[in-house]
């Protein structure tokens, strides 16, 4: 186990070398009984696992990052903790990269993130209710900073290195942190999901565009409209009718 930065207050972090998974790491810290707070990084993760359970594996020069959140809020609310670690995502990258990248760096429904209309980065949350009563929730991140899959993805992949973007893993965790820290802050618990979603609106790809959302059971096409007070996707379909959509895979182009 590596030392690890200063974090804001509040905040640990413990980083590794290698580990399965981030995500599994923290749940079992919160197990044992950890306190809120607790950020877990790996150089190297060989079992991790993104939204749904898909796979994702981190080589090194990339980021796994895992933050642990007990009871951050209402059961209602804690499927928009996404939102605000899309935000903090992409403004952590704005911060090294310059504003110039701000164009090419967009947020997609519910929780990736794509530079040049490319899959970067991935965010999943996931809860867990503890014998002690509380729900612990990790966040986690895994962001393509040196390579990316050659292929097996759902979507296209790439990583920064390769689109001409210098973000190191190290330094890119430092800012997350930080970020992270501030938007959790706004959104306070929920409470105030308004400017959470009004900045991940204004962050987003495909407003106004056609797509296709995969459901588990069918299909829909239409034109992406915006975030409903959920976070649900709303959807116009191309008989007029509105859907609104809580999970599904996003398709551009329809």
């Amino acid at each position: 186990m590596a030392e690890a930065p200063a974090l804001p207050s509040g905040y640990r972090h413990e980083a590794f070398d290698s580990l399965p998974s981030t995500n599994s790491e923290a749940f079992a810290r919160a197990r044992d009984g950890a306190a809120t707070g607790l950020w877990i990084t790996a150089a190297v993760q060989t079992a991790g696992r993104g939204r749904r359970g898909r796979p994702w594996q981190t080589e090194p020069g990339n980021l796994a990052a895992s933050l642990l959140l007990i009871d951050p809020a209402a059961p209602e609310a804690v499927a928009t903790i996404s939102f605000v670690a899309g935000v903090a995502l992409h403004q952590a990258v704005i911060d090294l990269a310059g504003p110039t990248l701000s164009g090419r760096l967009r947020l997609k429904w519910p929780n990736d993130l794509l530079v040049d209309r490319l899959k970067v980065a991935g965010i999943s949350v996931e809860g867990d209710k503890q014998a002690s009563g509380q729900l612990a929730v990790v966040v986690g991140f895994g962001v393509n900073c040196r390579s990316h899959p050659a292929s097996g993805t759902l979507h296209p992949a790439t990583d920064f290195a390769a689109r001409g973007v210098a973000v190191g893993a190290g330094e890119l965790f430092r800012r997350l942190a930080d970020r992270v820290a501030e938007e959790l802050s706004r959104w306070d618990r929920g409470g105030n999901f308004a400017a959470t979603r009004r900045a991940w609106l204004g962050r987003s790809l495909g407003i106004g565009e056609p797509i296709r959302v995969n459901l588990s059971t069918r299909s829909i096409d239409g034109r992406f409209d915006t975030l409903d007070d959920d976070g649900r996707l709303v959807l116009t379909r191309d008989d007029g009718a509105r859907e609104t959509i809580s999970a599904g895979d996003v398709f551009f182009g329809g």
